[in-house]
């Protein structure tokens, strides 16, 4: 049975009363803040957050080096980018997400491929700025075309204090100019990955833009230019994107990171509107654009039918009429479909209690996804998440919605266990447990190897996944280990 708005508040408060119970007095005065209940007609979510996580308190969060390698720079396809530092420091020094790109790897393309330091105790001791040199140089000979180097510091790099400034600027005249840059994105910096997004934003401000004056005198610009800003192509949500702006007339000059290049960077700023999916963490780079070049950004969201429609409609408004005739069209052109994939599975899905937590958007942006198949999201939160994100997620909930900031394991497990949602959308790191408690679950940082969700093509997978998780009849075959 379904609970009233004031049933859930009050249900909410004692379940976080349960949850801090556990923790010494001044820990649970700490964690009180970044737990609450979202009322409706308040400006944000009533939460704390962008806070320094508790030390011994397990964070699910990443760090900025993360939040460089794995988020802004990772994706670049034509550049090489090393973890500088020791190969075990960093998830991503063994591998990357799923940023779909098109090219040869190993060729002109390098995206799946992981290049680091290894730094060795002698590192440490000595410093490795002679081990940086001789990197380069093995990367010029084996990978001449690649079109540029970004060094990502790990942790050791910013304690030891090796010059990768120096390096760069010195390999990149001995090189004839590459772009080589510099990012001084240690672990320790900041509070979560979200610094990693900042300073990754700025070093793209301080390497590419400011010293792209003159280059590709080839590209010729038309009135219905834009850029793809925060979007970074897990299983291809950029392309199945950008196939509905092509659609409606504009011509997508950059994406940003996704299937990007170093090209691409530095013609964006020619761009005559910016769209920016991922707020979090292109934000920065989006308002310099604004503030130096003039080029105004708008937020939009293509995860389901009824966000897409608003988003065509917003982005097509700072254009003129045959932009918003072509968004109409785009839209009129996949009605049928949609209503087909609403057919199919709101009779499967409809009633049923999400609970997420996300890093980026996501917990705001798949809301109206969930809803567009009936579905209804009972609780969500940010790992990384700041203020204004909060205060956006305000329009997507409803009145007496849970919600927790920079959760960890053992709140997410005693919050998901009262509750009882039909499903959990989170993250690799909690899939399997709440597997294991026999909940059903899908990993919404990389789609659990599916996708595209963004567009009309990516709502159809979105509900066929949904439906395989919450409807899959191993739930009825397995118990959980402790019954």
């Amino acid at each position: 049975m379904s609970l009233t708005a004031e049933e859930s508040k009050a249900r909410n408060r004692e379940l976080i009363e349960e949850v801090l119970k556990v923790y010494p007095e001044k820990t649970a005065k700490r964690r009180a803040k970044h737990l609450g209940t979202f009322e409706e007609g308040k400006p944000d979510c009533g939460v704390k957050s962008n806070i320094k996580s508790i030390p011994g308190v397990m964070t699910i969060r990443g760090c900025a080096y993360a939040g460089s390698k794995g988020v802004v720079w990772g994706p670049i396809k034509d550049m090489i980018h090393i973890s500088h530092g020791p190969v075990g420091c960093g998830q991503y020094s063994w591998a990357s997400r799923r940023n779909y790109y098109i090219g040869t790897t190993g060729v002109d393309t390098f995206g799946t491929m992981q290049f680091t330091s290894d730094f060795q105790e002698k590192d440490i001791v000595f410093g490795g700025d002679k081990k940086l040199e001789k990197i380069m140089d093995e990367i010029q000979a084996l990978f001449p075309l690649n079109h540029g180097i970004t060094v990502q510091s790990e942790c050791p790099i910013g304690l030891i204090g090796d010059d990768i400034e120096a390096v760069s600027k010195k390999k990149s005249k001995e090189f004839g100019g590459k772009t080589i840059v510099p990012v001084r994105c240690e672990g320790f910096r900041g509070v979560s990955q979200s610094l990693g997004h900042h300073i990754a934003n700025d070093t793209i401000r301080d390497h590419v833009f400011d010293k792209s004056e003159g280059k590709h005198p080839e590209f010729q610009g038309t009135p219905y230019d834009i850029a793809i800003i925060g979007d970074y192509n897990i299983g291809g949500d950029a392309w199945s994107s950008r196939i509905l702006l092509e659609d409606m007339g504009l011509r997508v000059i950059a994406q940003w990171s996704g299937d990007g290049s170093i090209a691409e960077l530095e013609n964006t700023p020619k761009a005559k509107l910016n769209v920016l999916h991922c707020y979090r963490s292109m934000n920065y780079i989006s308002r310099h654009m604004e503030e130096k070049y003039g080029i105004p950004w708008v937020e939009y969201n293509f995860f389901g039918p009824s966000k897409i429609e608003a988003s065509l409609r917003e982005i097509a408004n700072h254009f003129d009429d045959k932009i918003k005739e072509g968004a109409e069209r785009v839209i009129a052109k996949y009605r049928l479909m949609v209503d087909a994939v609403k057919a199919k599975y709101q009779p499967r899905l409809s009633g049923k209690k999400v609970m997420l937590y996300v890093g980026g958007l996501r917990p705001r942006h798949v809301i109206g996804a969930y809803e567009d198949l009936g579905m209804e999201v009972v609780g969500t939160g940010y790992e990384f998440g700041h203020n204004d994100d909060y205060q956006r997620t305000t329009h997507d909930i409803k009145d007496s919605t849970l919600i927790y900031d920079d959760v960890n394991g053992y709140e997410f497990e005693k919050l998901v266990d009262a509750i009882q949602p039909d499903l959990v959308g989170s993250g690799i790191k909690e899939k399997y447990v709440f597997q294991k408690m026999g909940v059903p679950f899908r990993q919404m940082h990389s789609w659990d190897y599916s996708g595209p969700y963004h567009g009309y093509d990516g709502f159809a997978i979105f509900a066929r996944d949904m439906d395989m998780a919450i409807n899959n009849p191993v739930w009825g075959l397995t118990k959980t280990p402790w019954k």
